[in-house]
């Protein structure tokens, strides 16, 4: 019988020798990189403005083990429960060291150990704790404190705010002492051990939140609520291909890390901090872009989670909502109005880019951030986040940000928007930037559309902009210039103007959108960021042409370091690692590439396209008005199950879906619990109200 590998479980018998690709275990408030001396909380940035960065937190659980004896080492990390253990097997023990961050309670980090004698003897075996740990950080300064309920304590804060006048943030950390040798006695066949590491900012809650830790072990079910958490997860949602073991492997990394940087489903307190690219395992001073929240966020690994997780997409939108005041602020400082969210956000949403030439030109994550906001409202319907949750103010304040930006052209009797940087970086300073134009005139429109929803009168300015906002386009080549003055054939850094189809969905002809695709893809820098790649084979898809898209996807596969599935940014290894940004790229090509899923006004549309390899993609727990459908794509057909409704659905009320294939308009009802399959052709998802006459044009 062979032997078939969990796809889930990446193991190694050596760890890799750039200890950066080390895997990280992080659970949305809490970020390690197993055996790393640091680790980093939400929130908890050291340094003002351009000097912000992720505040070094030591990591008392940075311990290895070692025996005396030769044994042979093996690694795995096991994503269906985000557990690192290294197991150590000599000729009398074999001791097992399991590492987490606890999915359901995420101030807690668990280090357990188990030692099993392998040889019946009467003698003590000892192995060794060997840590690396040292109770100091040179973002905080720490004192300790009195030691409570057995566990040593440390406090401090950290030595310069954000901005003047804002708080220091506080950090506690409690943790089970561990000794420097653990010893199984003579009448012992096995043991086991456990020690937690309770953070929190405040005395009361690192106290309460170490309270439960303890409660959690003596119960037996400190392990237990941690696998149950990521079970969860994992019900609500998967990702899986049959024909290639490489890119299913992949896809599973992509979402393990990616779900990991987010709070759990349980979590409601509104702690999150939002997700940078390398994650809260990375991130320090001078590394992984300094664990600032950029549209990287937004635009790349938000959409993959949103299509599953609403109470995850939210946490997102929060995070902007609470970054109001700082982009309110950043706009006043240019001189313009609304709000300007920072290209670079910690926790205030001031500008804390270390170079100003980003904040100020890159203005285009205004609109990277509404579109979030307009996908969540697509999926879900949910008004809540826009009224009570505050939501209009982004919306509103974006909208407002464009008018007092955009410049009217007498000549051309269009408006312009000058002086920018567009997503490629390579080029400052330039006008109309197709990226931007296009990003802030339909943030404009979305503004008047929820205005109206919410029966809040829209100053006629925004449709105005978003009617005359200048859209650079070609008429002899018949393609989008990247921005006024773009010579053809220039080099560009990464995915831009390719984006205007996906995830934007300006509407083109096919004959556009494949001569944006032929112009930038042959002059687009390959050792550019990694979520490039993606974005090109999304838009080979939607032209039909699978082979293509699948070449631009193996890509990928250059940023995938062994033996852990960690991202590096760039595909000789050197960048930004754990790069949630290029994964959140790779995810989307699969997810709206493979399915040719558009989140619309009024659908969910598809267009299902596989590579020639692949036989079969599943994508499980898609969540769009409240419903969970899980889909099953083959070469020829596609079936569709509509999950029976959860007792409780979160913001959202489920209403009753149908199908409606395009060519054809037949209309399916989809029952729950009953699989309804037919041809594969586009479609839509739809309320059973909707009509043909709704088809986007």
């Amino acid at each position: 019988m062979s032997y078939v590998e969990d796809p889930y479980i990446f193991s190694t018998d050596a760890l890799p020798n750039d200890r950066r690709f080390l895997p990280p275990v992080a659970n949305g408030l809490l970020g390690w990189r197993v055996y790393n001396r640091t680790m980093h909380m939400g929130g908890v940035y050291n340094g003002e403005g351009g000097h912000c960065h992720r505040a070094d937190v030591p990591c008392p659980l940075a311990v290895k083990i070692e025996t005396d004896e030769p044994a042979k080492h093996a690694y795995s990390l096991d994503t269906h429960t985000g557990i690192f253990t290294h197991t150590l097997s000599s000729a009398h023990v074999t001791a097992s060291q399991s590492l987490y961050s606890h999915r359901h309670y995420p101030n807690l980090m668990v280090m357990e150990i188990l030692l099993v004698r392998q040889v019946t003897s009467e003698e003590p075996i000892t192995v060794n704790l060997v840590t690396s740990f040292t109770p100091e950080s040179k973002d905080i300064v720490f004192e300790s404190g009195p030691d409570y309920k057995g566990g040593s304590h440390i406090q401090g804060k950290v030595t310069e705010a954000e901005f003047p006048g804002a708080s220091c943030p506080e950090v506690h950390l409690i943790w089970t002492p561990i000794p420097p040798t653990l010893t199984l006695l003579p009448e012992q066949s096995q043991a086991r051990w456990g020690f937690i590491l309770a953070v929190a900012n405040s005395l009361d809650a690192v106290e309460a939140n170490y309270d439960e830790g303890l409660n959690l072990m003596a119960s037996g079910n400190l392990r237990p609520s941690h696998m149950k958490a990521w079970k969860e997860l994992w019900l609500q949602s998967t990702v899986e291909v049959t024909g290639s073991e490489t890119l299913c492997k992949a896809l599973i990394g992509c979402m393990f890390y990616l779900l990991s940087a987010f709070p759990s489903i349980h979590e409601t307190s509104g702690s999150f901090g939002g997700v940078s690219p390398g994650g809260l395992s990375n991130g320090g001073d001078g590394q992984d872009y300094w664990g600032h929240i950029f549209w990287d966020q937004d635009i790349w690994m938000y959409p993959g989670i949103a299509l599953f997780y609403p109470k995850l997409a939210r946490a997102v939108l929060e995070y902007r909502v609470g970054t109001i005041d700082g982009a309110k602020d950043n706009a006043q400082k240019q001189g313009f109005k609304g709000l300007k969210f920072p290209w670079e956000s910690a926790v205030s949403g001031r500008e804390v880019c270390p170079e100003d030439i980003y904040g100020k030109q890159e203005i285009h994550i205004n609109g990277d951030v509404t579109l979030a906001f307009q996908h969540y409202l697509y999926l879900t319907e949910d008004l809540s986040m826009f009224a009570e949750g505050h939501g209009q103010e982004v919306i509103y304040g974006v909208a407002d940000y464009w008018v007092s930006r955009a410049t009217w052209n007498p000549d051309d009797q269009k408006y312009h928007l000058l002086g920018v940087m567009p997503p490629d970086e390579y080029y400052y300073n330039v006008n109309n930037s197709v990226y931007t134009n296009t990003v802030a005139k339909f943030s404009l429109q979305f503004a008047v559309e929820l205005a109206n929803l919410l029966q809040h009168p829209a100053p006629k300015e925004w449709q105005e902009v978003a009617e005359h906002l200048k859209i650079p386009f070609d008429q002899e080549s018949q393609y989008h210039p990247e921005f006024d003055g773009y010579n053809k054939g220039d080099p560009v850094k990464q995915a831009d103007t390719v984006m205007l189809g996906y995830p934007l969905g300006l509407q083109m002809s096919p004959e556009i959108r494949r001569n944006d695709l032929e112009a930038y893809e042959p002059v687009t820098d390959p050792n550019g960021p990694a979520m490039t790649w993606g974005m090109f084979a999304i838009g080979w898809l939607e032209l039909g042409e699978a082979e293509r898209a699948r070449h631009l996807l193996e890509k990928c596969f250059k940023n995938i370091q062994a033996p852990f599935q960690v991202w590096s940014e760039s595909s000789d290894g050197s960048g930004a690692v754990n790069f949630l940004t290029g994964m959140g790229g790779f995810l989307q090509a699969v997810l709206f590439g493979f399915t040719g899923f558009r989140v619309q006004k009024e659908c969910l549309a598809f267009s299902p396209l596989l590579p020639p390899d692949i036989t079969e993609l599943c994508v499980r727990g898609v969540n769009y008005l409240g419903n969970q459908m899980d889909w099953l794509l083959r070469k020829d057909e596609v079936c569709i199950i509509l999950r029976e409704p959860a007792t409780s659905s979160g913001n959202t009320k489920s209403c009753d879906l149908q199908v409606v294939l395009k060519a054809s308009g037949t209309k399916i009802p989809l029952t729950p619990g009953k699989p309804v399959t037919f041809p594969r052709e586009p479609g839509c998802v739809c309320k059973l109200a909707w009509t043909s006459s709704c088809w986007p044009v």
